[in-house]
């Protein structure tokens, strides 16, 4: 008696490439680290939750290592005194790794355009997804989440990401 893929597959053969099986496992094993500084990370904790699920997608470890980390959602303001953490944070987690920036106050200052508020986070470190909103649905941050997944789906093994060109404000 067959279990397993045996049992669903029969006499079957799978074939594919070792981009797309290292692109699905990537896809559906996010461990997100959130950096939440104000409305924007209370709405996504209601994205854990029951009636939203991150879970579905595969990111429902939320990890607060950095080094256990592959996506980096910064919900929030962002001020110049947490800029240098905020590098130090990303620059701690270990490739591949994506950003999703989230709020009108991530991406581009929000409503707050003073001598100490940060005008968009990707200044110091790159972005791979913007959410709108202030603060942004809890829908948004999935959809956010399924677009950080296409990109992980279409990226090849051999492009080495830790290799692009960015160079941000608190770069030496």
């Amino acid at each position: 008696m067959a279990v397993g893929a045996e049992a669903i597959f029969g006499e079957s053969l799978i074939t594919t490439t070792l981009d797309s099986a290292i692109s699905w496992a990537r896809e559906s094993s996010m461990w997100p680290y959130i950096f939440g500084t104000a409305c924007c990370a209370i709405e996504f904790m209601s994205v854990a939750s029951s009636k939203y699920d991150i879970s579905r997608f595969g990111a429902e470890v939320v990890r607060f290592s950095p080094r256990q980390a592959d996506l980096l959602i910064i919900a929030g303001t962002i001020s110049y005194k947490q800029a240098p953490i905020l590098k130090k944070i990303y620059d701690q987690m270990s490739e591949p790794k994506w950003v999703i920036s989230a709020g009108a106050c991530a991406c581009s200052g929000g409503f707050y355009d003073n001598y100490t508020t940060l005008q968009g986070i990707d200044s110091i470190i790159p972005v791979d997804v913007y959410v709108a909103g202030c603060p942004p649905r809890p829908e948004a941050f999935l959809d956010a989440l399924l677009k950080i997944q296409k990109i992980q789906a279409t990226q090849s093994l051999l492009e080495d990401r830790s290799k692009r060109i960015f160079k941000g404000v608190l770069d030496a």
